[in-house]
């Protein structure tokens, strides 16, 4: 992702500014966790502003491909973040002290079932989320990071 002369605009929400912020200082996603879990940042445009936005997310991987749960704790509505992945896809995945471009893309059909066991491997509270989401009428969103 070419973040050109676009800033940084921090989160809204104070978790997960506080979790880029301490990302951050130490250059490592290992530095923080979600419910004693790992996670991965992604940094990417923002729809609507243009900015550059920043997210931890739970770190589900597979044979070097990651995958976005665009869970939001089960919620009603997609996470902000969605919405930016699917105006520009092009997204900085940083795992552990690493970091390289990526191209996200959503998945559905066969693909999304055998990925979405990899996500519950990875944090079971996405079986609990995907009932209270499915309540609500949706479905929730898994994107492939796939490196270029």
């Amino acid at each position: 992702m070419d973040e050109g002369s676009a800033a940084y605009e921090p989160s809204p929400t104070g978790w997960v500014r506080s979790q880029v912020d301490v990302i951050e200082e130490t250059g490592d996603t290992r530095s923080v966790h979600i419910q004693n879990r790992p996670v991965v940042l992604l940094t990417m445009r923002g729809a609507k502003s243009g900015a550059i936005r920043k997210v931890p997310l739970m770190r589900v991987e597979h044979d070097g491909v990651y995958a976005a749960v665009a869970s939001i704790g089960g919620g009603p509505k997609h996470p902000q973040w969605y919405h930016n992945l699917v105006a520009d896809p092009r997204v900085e995945l940083m795992d552990g002290t690493d970091s390289w471009p990526t191209v996200a893309r959503e998945i559905d059909g066969a693909e999304y079932d055998e990925w979405w066991q990899r996500c519950v491997a990875a944090f079971p509270p996405y079986a609990d989320y995907v009932v209270t989401a499915t309540a609500a009428g949706r479905r929730i969103p898994v994107f492939l990071l796939e490196r270029v």
